[in-house]
């Protein structure tokens, strides 16, 4: 007896039947590597592949979990995930979508900091040559970190102290977890954006490699590159060290620290600006009186009275000085001034 020929739509309905009616395949944790990651911020879900040395799956995070992760997939991570086979009748495909997500222990963690930072450091990302200088005296600040933290509270009371005139601008961002990446990056852009701005200190306070791991994003990374505006990061404590600091143009040990960097203390500057306003008005006055004496001494030898004292005298014929023998005929009355004394003579010839 011939069997009845089937749809494919059949066949993939039945499929997908068979594996949401298994129970193993509702609830799987497995174990891989994460590899093409790709993010979709319109529909606030991030695809990945998830292998082994043999084989890979696809799987996919969607917007409620992604907000719950405490680290977001990155390219050669190794990790647990657990979730459950979904089939796209469409297309014939299963994939794992993922409703938990933690590293395989702080060793991937650093393994994929490694190889990120390798990636960058190849494409020049670190190089000197393309650090941005800081500016001396910004007027305008912005500040990318979490609107609820003790960090721009810190800032805020380091530039009321050093100096009050300059402004300090908050643009909040979410600073851990899946969705801080995206976070930082959108709210780099706006800063940069606001031509009016100077700086930018992208900031969050201590915490576990977890906590800090969206300041190793690559999109974050990038990001800094190519900001217009310099970048201070101060992520986490002292002995904190992120990608965000390598790429950026200046690392601080802390939040606050950044803000000292970036803000000079006012009383300080102007005290030394009193300091070089003394040396400067004493140096102009030094160079003054040189010109003076110089000044003073031509003078004194274009003087009349002092050509006379070297045995020099003035003839005078009616008040006026004579200058050549033709202006004066026998008979005129002459005065002859001396340094000390004059004489009265008549002309004989």
């Amino acid at each position: 007896m011939k069997a009845e020929a089937i749809s494919v739509s059949q066949l993939n309905r039945y499929i997908k039947e068979l594996m949401d009616g298994d129970m193993l395949l509702t609830s799987m944790i497995v174990l891989g590597e994460v590899s093409n990651v790709k993010h979709y911020s319109a529909g606030n879900q991030i695809y990945f592949t998830l292998k082994d040395e043999n084989s890979q799956v696809s799987c996919v995070l969607f917007g409620s979990t992604i907000a719950r992760l405490k680290v977001q997939p990155a390219d050669g991570l190794t990790v647990i995930v657990h979730g459950r086979v979904t089939v796209y009748e469409k297309r014939g495909q299963y994939s794992l979508q993922v409703f938990f997500m933690e590293p395989q222990g702080i060793g991937a963690l650093a393994s994929a900091f490694e190889l990120l930072k390798e990636k960058l450091k190849a494409e020049g990302l670190f190089d000197i040559e393309r650090k941005k200088p800081l500016p001396f005296l910004p007027e305008k600040i912005a500040v990318v970190t979490s609107a609820s933290g003790a960090v721009i509270k810190d800032i805020l009371s380091i530039a009321k102290r050093r100096c009050p005139l300059t402004d300090i601008k908050l643009f909040p961002a979410v600073v851990q977890g899946a969705l801080a990446p995206d976070s930082i990056v959108e709210q780099l852009k706006k800063a940069q954006a606001e031509p009016e701005l100077e700086a930018i200190i992208l900031a969050r306070g201590g915490g576990s490699l977890e906590d800090l791991w969206a300041f190793n994003d690559e999109r974050v990374a990038r990001a800094i590159a190519d900001c217009r505006l310099p970048v201070v990061s101060a992520v986490g404590h002292e002995t904190d060290f992120t990608i965000a600091d390598l790429v950026a143009d200046l690392r601080a040990p802390t939040p606050s620290a950044a803000a000292e960097l970036l803000i000079p203390n006012l009383e300080e500057l102007l005290a030394g600006l009193e300091e070089d306003f003394k040396y400067a008005l004493k140096q102009k006055y030094q160079n003054a009186l040189q010109q003076f004496e110089y000044l003073k001494g031509q003078l004194q030898l274009l003087n009349p009275k002092a050509i006379l004292e070297r045995g020099y005298s003035i003839t005078k014929k009616n008040g006026k000085i004579v200058k050549n023998a033709t202006e004066i005929a026998p008979g005129d009355e002459l005065e002859t001034v001396f340094a000390m004394g004059r004489v009265i003579s008549v002309v004989k010839g």
